[in-house]
């Protein structure tokens, strides 16, 4: 491959793509970087078109595990920072290393295609470019998904629509809400318009565990690992007393009873939607059942008068300017060896389209010290490559971390944070890499006061 071709293409610059980039300066790989917004920092941009961030929204991880490796978050910043403060911090993080200058703003990839051992990028512009490695960073909840009966609202007299387009809680002023869905981001808007709304009901298909923000004045996650390392049954048992506890029986609140143990669904981090449902500012409804005049009917016969119903139900996750059958697919979601590496194209990769139970960014930079690792072995080490390659053909990690999860597409490539991390540390072993320690890096570091800026706002 000529030098011009040698490079790797990264579509996105939200917190997934700056993560890249850092790496792939860090390592002496030539990149660009594609974004069709105007700004770094992906959703936490309350101005980057289709994003679902909305006015309230805060961190559900806290900002003590939530970070990227060697840029820690501001001391001034509460446990749990609010959208603002994280677009603040990306941008910060971008200025501090120098990646403004990679990034091609305004600029969407449309479509690609793979053939001769290279990939042409076509860009918004009409412009088309050759590379020799593809990483999709593009995110994935850019594309809402909506319950059968919301595309059928024609007979509705109120307002339908997804989450993804709610801003602010004086959009409910005086009006009566419903919410469908318990995920975070439903929890609070609910907890929006109990607050500005004139009644507020939470459609709810299935009982969650719920667990608070501060648990003995320390942030939860905090919490959950200054405890001794214990077996997971037991960790389980404990955690489900401890919430018990603190939260008591939530069918008292007409919300189910959960149908699976702590810990096997994603963590609905919230602790206000318990004290506006304890003081009947919001309700608690079963599953929906059709839309009708002004009401809406649930499964359970009863029907409530609503003026707006917002479906917090989840996104597609789509990668629309790759061809699908290069990504391996379970449960309509990507399933890479590692959440990283591409199963049908050894130089395509996929960063973000991971969930987990734990903070993300420090993840995002060991996926992207990975990746940027096995491009090296790609253009520079035959032999690295070869052994590389045999363990993604015949390796199969077990990432549930021994926790059987709910039956459901989002649970479908779901990873225990820490299973995962101990699959990163397994490939590293076997490869010989060193695990990245602090001060990894600073040679990709520019020298600036853009942190000390940020430090004194």
């Amino acid at each position: 491959m000529t030098d011009t071709v040698n490079r790797a293409c990264i579509v996105g610059a939200g917190p997934g793509g700056l993560a890249l980039a850092r790496a792939f300066k860090n390592l002496g790989i030539a990149f660009d970087v594609f974004e069709r917004h105007s700004e770094v920092g992906g959703v936490w941009d309350l101005e980057n078109p289709g994003t679902p961030m909305y006015d309230s929204a805060h961190f559900i991880s806290s900002k003590t595990h939530s970070y990227f490796s060697d840029f820690p978050m501001p001391d001034h910043y509460p446990d749990y920072p609010a959208n603002r403060q994280i677009f603040d911090y990306m941008k910060s993080f971008a200025r501090e290393y120098d990646l403004y200058p990679h990034i091609s703003f305004n600029t969407e990839v449309t479509e690609t295609s793979f053939d001769d051992d290279a990939w042409t990028v076509t860009l918004s512009s009409g412009e088309s470019r050759t590379y020799r490695w593809l990483i999709c960073v593009s995110g994935t909840t850019w594309h809402p998904q909506l319950p059968g009966w919301a595309l059928e609202a024609g007979q509705f007299d109120g307002e339908v629509r997804h989450a993804n387009s709610f801003r602010h809680m004086d959009e409910f002023r005086d009006k009566n809400v419903l919410i469908v869905g318990a995920g975070n981001s439903g929890c609070d808007i609910a907890c929006d318009a109990a607050v500005s709304g004139n009644k507020t009901f939470i459609s709810v298909r299935r009982g969650y565990h719920f667990v608070p923000k501060h648990i003995m004045g320390k942030p939860a996650d905090v919490f959950a690992d200054s405890g001794p390392n214990l077996p997971l049954w037991l960790s389980q048992r404990i955690f489900s007393g401890i919430l018990k506890v603190l939260n008591g029986d939530l069918t008292r609140l007409g919300l189910p009873k959960p149908d699976h143990r702590v810990l096997e669904s994603h963590p609905i981090v919230n602790s206000q939607l318990l004290h506006y449902l304890g003081h009947g500012d919001i309700l608690a409804k079963g599953d929906v059942e059709r839309l009708e005049g002004k009401h809406v009917v649930f499964k359970d016969g009863s029907r409530e008068e609503v003026d707006v119903v917002i479906c917090a139900t989840g996104y597609e996750w789509k990668v629309p300017y790759v061809d699908l059958s290069l990504f391996s697919w379970k449960g309509n979601r990507p399933d890479n060896y590692l959440h990283m590496f591409s199963r049908a194209n050894s130089q395509l990769f996929g960063l973000g389209f991971t969930e987990t139970n734990g903070g993300i960014y420090k993840l995002f930079d060991g996926m992207a010290d990975l990746i940027g690792r096995t491009i090296l072995a790609q253009r520079d080490d035959a032999v690295t490559w070869a052994k590389l390659r045999a363990r993604m053909q015949s390796h199969v990690p077990d990432l549930s971390g021994g926790i059987r999860y709910v039956a459901s597409d989002r649970h479908a490539t779901y990873a225990n944070i820490d299973a995962l991390k101990r699959e990163f540390r397994n490939l590293r072993k076997h490869m010989g890499w060193h695990e990245p320690k602090a001060g990894y890096y600073n040679k990709a570091k520019q020298s600036s006061d853009t942190r000390m800026t940020l430090e004194a706002a």
